[in-house]
């Protein structure tokens, strides 16, 4: 009889508000841990530029998301600036049961979901240095409008206040020193 255990895999979940950084510290986390496996989120919100399906998301029809949370697909989801955003559990948990380090890069109210399902995951919240640095990294993308903006920095408020509900809160305000940091957790949560 085999007596060595089977050593289940850890889920680290990288959320905050938006234009904080999570996409940019996820793919330099990525590109420097071979180990560290990338959890594809689902939405129905259309592709940005550069974004590709099965890569970045995995990007549905708002009917074919509806079918999937009608059969239970999801771990979690939740609408996000009228778009809706989620976790497929069978390609997670096959991640988790092969022992595999995954990271999940999603919106606070997608975290506390995933927490209460799964306890043994570590929830990371990223913060702006300032308000102020939020906002010039929003309008950096060219990708919003004033009234979208408008409802993104509200949204970011509310979000901020959630930051108390995560394991570690990250300033992100070096990239560098941002991605040390969480490599650390990673690796004190192993």
């Amino acid at each position: 009889m085999n007596t060595q255990q089977i050593k289940k895999g850890k889920l680290f979940v990288i959320s905050g508000p938006s234009g904080v950084g999570k996409g940019t510290v996820a793919k330099k986390l990525l590109a420097r841990d071979s180990n560290l496996i990338w959890s594809i989120s689902s939405t129905t919100r259309p592709p940005r530029t550069g974004e590709k399906n099965g890569k970045d998301y995995f990007f549905f029809s708002a009917e074919t998301f509806d079918q999937k949370i009608a059969q239970g697909d999801f771990l979690e989801w939740a609408i996000v600036h009228g778009y809706k955003y989620g976790t497929e559990k069978a390609p997670l948990e096959k991640l988790l049961n092969l022992g595999k380090k995954v990271l999940l890069e999603i919106d606070v109210q997608g975290a506390q979901q995933i927490k209460e399902s799964l306890k043994a995951c570590i929830l990371i919240f990223l913060i702006p240095p300032s308000l102020e640095e939020l906002i010039n990294r929003l309008k950096g993308r060219n990708s919003e409008t004033e009234e979208t903006l408008k409802t993104r920095l509200e949204t970011a408020k509310k979000e901020l206040e959630q930051k108390e509900n995560y394991d570690y809160i990250v300033v992100n305000n070096n990239l560098n020193d941002t991605i040390t940091h969480i490599e650390k957790i990673i690796k004190d949560n192993l």
